[in-house]
């Protein structure tokens, strides 16, 4: 008798231990679905799983169960929900984060806890630099980064004027900070809103005023929709250019149309580049979300991909952090951006391109990608980099 319980016992345990060796590797995600910023989120959110679909549950190979957050657009609310993640869920990795405000509560009780943080959006500079950590990876850019481009792309066109407007937190004053390093023209003012803010008409007036060449704007999620619509009503529309970041994308487009026609954009990301990884991705998003990808839902899937790149290399196993780091690094997949590879501070070299809106050959609304704003990304460098050391 005492043989079969221990026979028993012993096949109890191994099936716990088989249960264990077997479970599936948590994920937190970690991003905005609630408020003006939501559709954003909502993009992050389908571009992950998305990938975790076509892995049939999996990422690289290995099961795993993503537990979805909520920050509301509200740093405290992240960092709850953050330790949450960290200490209830025991995740070993979170990604996700549309805005560097939210970024910025987070990242310490992430990374100090020692768990990945693979951020797919917000790119606070100061990440890029003297706060980089060996925990945090971006499958995006530093906040700079994508401005520095804009810059370049205004000189490219021939702008001697420019006139900015961004909202009153940190990725709007990093969105100033990165076009002026690039641009080479007189900026003729620089204009910061309060962030959510509803009616620009005081703003748009004194921009009227002015009379620059362009007007260069950063306005993500909802405040954007606001700012585009209100720039056609003021008439602004072929008196002076727009050129814009993540004011008219993928995921606000869908309620502009017409109202953003003719404004030119910095996209990290379009539908229409020419790679297999992205032919696969952006007809697999057209069919089971009935929209076209913006680059937040790109991101994601690219953060989703590098995360099973690194689960496929460790063989599911995150415990020993120096190999997933290393695993992580690797960037061993094909993002659909096409060029991808790590610098040191776990940022990625990767492109931006032209997108101007205008009507396709169907008579619809949609970007049409004008080529890379930098033909060889060897010549690009992160400003931040050499300011990282990691600990």
């Amino acid at each position: 008798m005492k043989r079969i319980h221990t026979l028993a016992a012993a096949a109890v345990l191994g099936l716990s231990l088989n249960a264990a060796a077997h479970a599936d590797v948590k994920i937190g995600l970690l991003t905005t679905l609630t408020g003006p910023g939501s559709v954003l989120g909502q993009d992050q959110l389908d571009g992950f799983m998305l990938a975790v679909e076509q892995g049939g549950g999996k990422l690289g190979g290995v099961a795993v169960q993503v537990i979805k957050e909520d920050d509301q657009f509200k740093p405290e609310v992240g960092v709850q929900a953050a330790r949450k993640l960290v200490q209830s869920d025991k995740v070993p990795i979170i990604t996700g984060v549309v805005y560097s405000n939210v970024m910025l509560a987070v990242v310490r009780p992430v990374t100090s806890a020692g768990v990945f943080l693979v951020g797919s959006n917000a790119g606070p500079t100061n990440l890029a630099g003297k706060d980089c950590s060996p925990y945090f990876f971006s499958t995006s850019w530093n906040n700079t980064q994508r401005h520095e481009g804009s810059g370049e792309m205004a000189n490219q066109m021939g702008f001697k004027k420019v006139y900015l407007l961004a909202p009153n937190y940190q990725a709007g004053k990093d969105a100033m900070a990165g076009f002026k390093r690039f641009y080479k023209g007189d900026v003729v003012n620089e204009v910061f809103t309060q962030v959510n803010q509803p009616d620009y008409s005081v703003e748009l007036a004194a921009l009227a005023d002015a009379k620059p060449d362009a007007a260069y704007v950063f306005f993500p999620g909802g405040m954007g929709v606001n700012f585009i619509k209100q720039y056609r009503q003021a008439g602004l529309f072929g008196k002076i250019p727009l050129l814009s970041v993540d004011t008219i994308d993928g995921a606000t487009l869908p309620a502009l149309q017409k109202d953003a026609l003719g404004a030119v954009t910095n996209v990290p990301y379009s539908p229409d580049l020419d790679n297999a990884a992205n032919k696969t991705f952006a007809e697999a998003f057209r069919q089971k979300y009935g929209r076209e990808p913006s680059s937040y839902a790109a991101q994601s899937y690219d953060a989703a991909q590098l995360i099973g790149s690194a689960l496929k290399k460790t063989g599911g196993k995150t415990d020993d952090k120096d190999a997933l780091r290393k695993a992580l690094e690797a960037a061993d997949f094909q993002s659909v951006r096409g060029e991808f590879r790590y610098q040191p501070n776990h940022f990625p070299v990767a492109g931006f391109f032209r997108a101007d809106v205008a009507e396709n050959a169907d008579g619809k609304v949609a970007f049409v990608n004008k080529g890379p704003i930098f033909p060889d990304l060897s010549k690009v460098s992160d400003q931040y980099a050499a300011q990282c050391v990691m600990k």
